[in-house]
């Protein structure tokens, strides 16, 4: 058995073996977790030294496992890969620039996942700012941009406001997907 634990957390079968084999052979042994709940107790038992977390999971959402990590101290300094075949999902819960862990979009290969591996270790290093920290930034910020608008709209509004169009447009975009869809099958069913 290796000394580094290596978490993948999927509900796909063939991902979970297909990262345990592009993975190089190494000082390491790969725990698998079906779903966010058996993923959250790896976490929480062992001592891991990376996590791949797939963002759409049964039980326990990806999402609700990458607050759990970030909520702890000591989680949140394992290097993390997120895994999804959606991207948009991801960055809807989560803005780029992903500063504290890497995004590895799915089908990868075997580059890709050296690749992710290495940027997320280098990730995890960076100092982190403590609440304390980031609520006086936080303030700082919302002092300077409302105090920085123009005809009594702050930037802060702008943005909020940008991030609900970004919201609507997916589910728009989706509606006329699931609209060709039927269309397409009453087309099908006229013939």
């Amino acid at each position: 058995m290796g000394t580094h634990k290596i978490l993948v957390i999927d509900d796909t079968t063939v991902v979970r073996v297909k990262v345990r084999e592009m993975l190089p052979q190494g000082n390491f042994q790969v725990l698998e977790a079906r779903d966010g709940l058996e993923g959250l107790n790896f976490i929480r038992q062992e001592k891991l030294s990376l996590i791949l977390l797939d963002f759409v999971l049964p039980k326990v959402s990806g999402w609700e496992v990458f607050q759990e990590i970030q909520s702890q101290p000591d989680f949140k300094k394992i290097p993390l890969i997120i895994m999804s075949g959606r991207k948009k999902e991801v960055m809807e819960k989560i803005p780029e620039p992903f500063e504290y862990f890497e995004f590895l979009g799915k089908p990868f290969d075997q580059k890709q996942l050296i690749d992710a591996i290495k940027s997320a270790m280098t990730k995890a290093k960076k100092p982190r700012q403590e609440p304390a920290e980031l609520l006086a930034v936080s303030a700082r910020n919302t002092r300077i941009t409302a105090t920085s608008s123009e005809n009594g709209v702050s930037t802060a509004d702008i943005q909020i406001l940008n991030q609900k169009i970004a919201s609507i447009q997916t589910e728009i975009d989706s509606l006329n997907k699931q609209l060709a869809q039927v269309v397409t099958f009453i087309q099908q069913k006229i013939k």
